[in-house]
């Protein structure tokens, strides 16, 4: 039978929440083992390449909040891919008739995918907070890729979502589509080919990837997807050479750093657009009193602070090493208190609103503007864990390889699927005289994410951690958890399972059924438009994870009870 799943644990010892058990499980044997809460979570990460193929994998990248208890002080680390050197604004162009090339096309190909991130990430976090090696943290991963897994219905639904285009793919069909079909619920899956390949990278390091046989093996995938010759399918070829993998560096940089209602709110800063939309967001609704006993009105706020944090992201995150992103100012409160004026408490201003001028030069009011910028598709594919340990250190990371199944490229006999992370670029170059454009293709360059992997302090020590897959949605996810645990006070596992809406500057609001049910009328009654989200899945937002230290040593983990099949929750002494 398939692991069983709990979505809260309440103990001691440290704690740990992900989407899938086998993962949970991992994390939990590493912490009674001694490691600590950096080594856990690479070694659930690990162990999610294998259960979790479709979105979490060595051929992709992420994003990694660490809080250090020694030290009192948030970290965070860039595992994001970046674009070959050969790439330009209009990589994504058809010559033919001067449009972006449609956006299947572009998924599916290795045009998608970008230089993997991951082991490089690894490697620079374990070297600075780790206790274990890669070797060691590799070894549960190692043993379920060998013994195998039991298929759910969200793996078996997620490869036949891919079904077509994995059967394009020869190394992509032998693996994921056994005997020619998705796996049944309730099979063993196996992935000896990735067991051997974790093997291999446990003997001689992630530099295999970066400078060795394992890279110039992605590279060639990339440049030459294993395309059966008999498929219609259009895949292009992609630009990656070895040279590009021996240019990929991680990095660790300071977080971005906001104070909500007293506490200290830290995230991922560029290249996601986490830690800054999320930042700002929560700066404007700093500005409004939220109050319990009058939800709707809490929900119209977030909405609008939504709407007016997206418009500033569009206009002004991209890459830090290849634009200049004014991440001070969009964090300033006076930027905020500029853009707070905006919001009326009755009437949603109409959507697409323009961006803000985070400029140092804040009027107490400002007239809202007309020009703004289409939101750029983001598959809402991807995975978030985070992990607690006994000395009081804390993980929050993102993983991903983009959609589900990534570019669908498998690297042959490797058993692991690239991304295609590049279709987060705007594939369309602005028109002549248009505003510039933050996040277009270049040379080596990180396409602008939104995961926001986010730590929460409260007098130095950590009160709550949480992040969530969801595309351009993880923004407004990670933002109404905060806003349901702080303001309208519900518990963590309430916070987590309540409805979701999420606004990112569009005409319309997206929203669960469930959300729609009870605020849909009066939220209409201010001008907001409701509508079903469309997924995939339909109607689902996100799928989170979180934990909250309800005392010094007493964690709770909490994951989703149903969105996605529902995620796993351990502690090390469950309390009681």
């Amino acid at each position: 039978p398939p692991p069983s799943r709990q979505p809260v644990a309440t103990g001691y010892g440290g704690a740990v929440s992900t989407v899938d058990p086998d993962a949970s499980r991992t994390a939990i044997d590493v912490l009674k083992h001694g490691g600590n809460a950096m080594d856990a979570a690479i070694a659930a990460g690990a162990t999610l390449g294998v259960t979790e193929p479709y979105v979490a994998a060595i051929g992709g990248g992420g994003y990694l909040t660490y809080y250090d208890a020694k030290t009192r002080r948030v970290h965070a680390f860039d595992g994001r891919e970046i674009s070959p050197k050969a790439m330009r604004p209009d990589s994504f162009v058809d010559p033919a008739t001067g449009k972006a090339i449609p956006f299947d096309q572009a998924v599916t190909s290795g045009l998608s995918v970008g230089v993997p991130g991951t082991l490089a990430q690894w490697d620079l976090a374990l070297r600075r907070f780790g206790t274990r090696d890669l070797r060691t943290l590799l070894r549960p991963a190692i043993t379920i890729a060998d013994r195998g897994f039991v298929v759910d219905q969200e793996f078996h639904d997620q490869t036949a979502t891919n079904e077509a285009r994995f059967r394009d793919i020869v190394p992509t069909r032998e693996l994921f589509l056994p005997g020619g079909k998705p796996p049944a619920v309730g099979s063993v899956f196996r992935n000896p080919d990735l067991a051997r390949t974790y093997r291999e990278l446990a003997k001689r390091g992630p530099r295999w990837m970066y400078e060795g046989g394992l890279g110039r093996e992605v590279a060639r995938t990339a440049a030459k997807p294993p395309v059966d010759p008999a498929a219609t399918r259009i895949v292009r070829p992609g630009l990656m050479t070895p040279g590009d993998l021996g240019a990929y560096r991680a990095l660790r940089k300071q977080p971005t750093h906001v104070s909500y209602r007293g506490l200290d709110v830290y995230g991922e800063p560029p290249s996601s657009s986490g830690g800054s939309t999320v930042g700002e967001a929560l700066n404007i609704m700093g500005n409004f009193r939220l109050d319990a006993k009058d939800p709707v009105t809490a929900l119209h706020y977030y909405l609008e602070a939504s709407k007016l944090a997206y418009a500033d992201r569009g206009a002004y995150v991209g890459d830090p090493a290849q634009v200049k992103v004014p991440l001070d100012e969009l964090l300033s409160p006076g930027f905020a208190r500029e853009r707070a004026c905006l919001i009326k408490p009755g009437e949603a201003a109409p959507a697409p609103v323009a961006p803000g001028s985070p400029d140092g030069r804040y009027a107490p009011c400002v007239p809202p503007g007309t020009q703004t910028r289409v939101l750029a598709y983001e598959g809402p594919q991807t995975t978030h864990l985070v992990v607690a340990d006994k000395w009081g250190n804390v993980v929050a990371y993102n993983v991903t390889i983009e959609q589900f199944g990534g570019s669908g490229i498998t690297v042959p006999g490797r058993g692991f699927l690239l991304n295609n992370e590049l279709t987060d670029f705007n594939l369309q170059p602005p028109a002549p005289g248009a505003p510039a454009d933050p996040n277009l293709p270049g040379a080596h360059k990180r396409p602008r994410s939104s995961m926001a992997p986010t730590i929460v302090l409260q007098d130095g020590r950590p009160r709550l951690a949480v992040g969530t897959p969801g595309g351009s949605t993880i923004i407004t996810t990670v933002l109404q958890i905060l806003l349901n645990r702080i303001d309208l006070g519900m518990d963590l596992p309430a916070a987590l399972a309540a409805p979701r809406a999420t606004q990112r500057n569009t005409p319309q609001v997206f929203a669960e059924p469930a959300f729609i049910g009870p605020y849909g009328k009066p939220l209409a009654a201010r001008g907001h438009r409701l509508e079903v989200i469309p997924g995939p899945p339909q109607g689902v937002i996100g799928a989170a994870t979180a934990l909250e230290f309800l005392r010094p040593g007493l964690v709770q983990a909490v994951a989703e009870p149903v969105r996605r099949g529902g995620g796993s929750a351990l502690v090390v002494t469950p309390a009681g």
